[in-house]
């Protein structure tokens, strides 16, 4: 009689629910829903498949990526015909900056679908974008690339990518800042320490100098955050200048 229950079940259960999530985030059937499981699942888990490799989102982000970039580089190249190698290749980067796919992971709330044996409240800010790109691996597993086109076409260059606004957006106010000081020969410097204070995190500290003077200052949990935080309020600071000189 168990298993008579079993057949008339309604799909109310934890697997219909996720089938039913990734049908609507991804407007169409899922064919193989283990391949989505996969791509949402963190590496805390520690699944593995039948002969011992890892089962988690890591290898689908690494081929969602690659297919991500590769459909935003045809876009562009066929919507900006007269953009040479350099102007093509710096707006595909502002597309796939990993600030913007962070951006689309948390609009689509892919966090809430994760299986982790960790609280999601200690991941990282990336963890929304690695997702995104797991997503669009398992949709190229499931379904090819046809799909995957239909799906970053609806998610992320129809809602998202407007030529004009690309232009003046800027990835990287540290990449700039530097760009302007070798352009222009004036020295600069990031001195980076550790910042003592009574936060639980480490923190870096960071002070931005141009020509010997103190342009910014800025913290973070990483070098790499503080560094760029300090050169976005330089940016800010000499914005009519850098500006004028870098258009």
């Amino acid at each position: 009689m168990a298993s008579i229950k079993n057949i008339f079940k309604p799909r109310s259960d934890e697997n219909g629910d996720f089938f039913y999530a990734v049908k609507k985030i991804i407007v169409f059937r899922p064919k193989n829903i283990q391949l989505f499981t996969e791509a949402f699942t963190h590496r805390s888990m520690n699944e593995k498949n039948e002969v011992g490799d890892s089962m988690n989102y890591e290898r689908m982000e690494f081929l969602g990526d690659a297919i991500l970039s590769t459909v935003i580089a045809s876009h562009l190249y066929k919507k900006v015909p007269g953009g040479n190698e350099g102007y093509l290749t710096k707006m595909r980067s502002k597309v796939v900056s990993r600030e913007h796919l962070n951006e689309l992971g948390k609009d689509l709330n892919l966090i809430s679908l994760v299986r982790s044996a960790i609280p999601k409240n200690q991941f990282g800010e990336n963890i929304h974008g690695n997702v995104f790109e797991a997503l669009i691996g398992a949709i190229y597993l499931d379904r090819g690339y046809k799909y995957c086109e239909k799906f970053i076409y609806r998610s992320v260059i129809k809602p998202y990518v407007d030529i004009q606004k690309l232009e003046g957006k800027i990835i990287s106010y540290k990449s700039l800042f530097i760009e302007w000081c070798q352009k222009n020969k004036k020295p600069f410097k990031f001195n980076v320490y550790e910042d003592t204070g009574n936060d639980t995190l480490k923190h870096f500290a960071v002070k931005l100098k141009l020509e010997e003077e103190v342009v910014a200052k800025a913290r973070a949990t990483s070098k790499k955050k503080a560094e760029e935080r300090a050169a976005k309020r330089a940016y800010y600071k000499l914005r009519k200048e850098i500006d004028s000189e870098m258009a």
